[in-house]
């Protein structure tokens, strides 16, 4: 199987919001993702390390843009569109920078994926 092909399989995911991962966006439309630091080690590191109990990740001005687009109906391809037509140039190379902004949310599992 050629690296094409894997890229457009991954482009024909449907991403969506894992369930109780609570975000906001602020009047910038810039998104805050909310993690709950949970269970007995994340316990012990908030006591001994003075660790906190939610942490706030702020996305970058496209992945702001492209949180609220995952809805479980479009494909990371469908999502490209309205990123490239908001942000023309700036988003170049789209559907490189799109595959790995998932792949990253996907290690923190800030994503899930819709079985078609």
């Amino acid at each position: 199987m050629s690296h094409k092909k894997q890229e457009e399989n991954y482009l024909e995911r449907i991403p969506v919001r894992p369930d109780g991962l609570e975000w906001s966006a602020d009047e910038d439309g810039i998104v805050t993702l909310e993690v709950h630091n949970k269970g007995v080690m994340n316990r012990i590191a908030q006591k001994l390390l003075k660790k906190p109990k939610i942490c706030y990740i702020h996305l970058d001005e496209i992945g702001s843009f492209v949180w609220p687009l995952m809805d479980g109906e479009r494909t990371i391809m469908e999502i490209g569109e309205p990123v490239e037509e908001h942000f023309g140039e700036k988003a170049q190379p789209t559907y490189n920078r799109l595959a790995q902004f998932f792949h990253i949310l996907e290690s923190y599992g800030f994503v899930q994926w819709k079985n078609r």
